[in-house]
């Protein structure tokens, strides 16, 4: 009898180990707190690459590796490989928001904007605190000449990431051409 107990107490570790092991790495309200109140630009990007880093953390090893390739690809130039990485990691995992805002900016990059939008947008779905995907909306909406809409995603973005360089600087452009400029 107290060998079956000790195997299971075993299995049960073993479990909790794999369980633990396979846990999704999201960001914490904490890390989004840090990011908001970071009181200068250094330590505003410092939190957001470790933003980055948890959102890279899907909770499976098998579409890290797959993830970790693209990015690879992507950074290389491959995009074409870097898509199929990408596809293969949402099949395999389609609630993991990273994939799809990967995805994303593939489809940005080659002006594919139906397909950019639905990715973006279910990246949101996923994670609505993810300021790069709300930045990805507002690089599309500026391609497509929809300055009103550019500027409503990228202040999405400063919302949550303030000291954000790029949304900043797309707010200045923006506010003058889409709410014209005081006197």
């Amino acid at each position: 009898m107290r060998h079956n107990i000790e195997t299971m107490i075993r299995a049960l570790f073993l479990a909790v180990l794999f369980l633990a092991g396979a846990a999704h790495a999201e960001p914490s309200e904490d890390m989004f707190e840090k990011l908001r109140a970071a009181p200068s630009d250094s330590e505003a990007h410092d939190v957001a690459m470790d933003i980055w880093a948890s959102w890279m953390e899907s909770g499976s090893p098998t579409v890290d590796v797959i993830m970790q390739r693209g990015v690879d690809a992507q950074t290389g130039g491959d995009l074409e490989t870097a898509r199929a990485l990408y596809d293969r990691a949402i099949l395999i995992k389609p609630d993991y928001a990273e994939a799809w805002n990967r995805r994303a900016s593939l489809f940005l990059m080659d002006e594919n904007y139906p397909e950019a939008l639905r990715d973006l947008n279910e990246t949101l779905r996923l994670e609505p605190r993810h300021f790069g995907a709300w930045s990805g909306l507002g690089i599309m909406f500026e391609q497509m000449g929809s300055p009103k809409n550019a500027l409503e995603a990228y202040r999405e973005a400063l919302k949550i990431y303030p000291r954000m360089q790029q949304a900043i600087a797309a707010e200045k452009r923006l506010s003058k051409i889409s709410e014209g400029q005081g006197l």
